[in-house]
């Protein structure tokens, strides 16, 4: 995979892989703004596997906000992320003070370049795939790039924290 130096996609996802130099490939395509579920509308329209097409998202465990990232068709398992981030009980964050602590809005969040840097666990499922895809910080935007560059550039852990839906 070649490194994408153009930052044309303009959001500080992009930015902070270009800055830290990890290579990525930008892949927009166009958001149906009538898509129900935004990470299987990604996956559809970018021909990817669901399996490699993966969700953000944002939970307060015992009154912080951590970042789960797992594929799309599946559901987040907050005890195990809970556990995978050292703490007790987890429940899904506020979408406006995710949308506002992220920078980035709600279906467009992309665990790189937050505003305010959270937790981070990717879902172990994540090492069976050379690259996967996440948002890049919009709608219509996902970033593919290797699992380990993810945890690199987000400080993030591999855990189990996806299940069936």
């Amino acid at each position: 995979m070649a490194k994408k130096t153009d930052v044309s996609a303009g959001t500080p996802a992009t930015v902070a892989l270009a800055a830290a130099g990890i290579p990525f490939t930008v892949r927009a395509y166009d958001h149906d703004p009538r898509a129900a579920a935004f990470g299987l509308e990604a996956a559809e329209k970018l021909g990817a596997d669901p399996e490699r097409v993966f969700k953000t998202l944002l939970a307060t465990v015992d009154g912080v906000l951590a970042v789960g990232i797992v594929p799309v068709a599946m559901h987040l398992d907050l005890k195990a992320l809970a556990t995978a981030v050292g703490g007790k009980r987890a429940e899904m964050a506020d979408p406006a003070v995710a949308e506002r602590k992220t920078g980035y809005v709600v279906g467009g969040i992309s665990p790189i370049g937050q505003k305010t840097p959270s937790p981070t666990v990717l879902d172990e499922s994540a090492i069976l795939h050379e690259t996967i895809l996440v948002s890049g910080g919009r709608r219509g935007l996902d970033l593919e790039l290797a699992p380990d560059d993810l945890l690199a550039v987000t400080g993030g852990r591999y855990a189990a924290i996806a299940r069936v839906r």
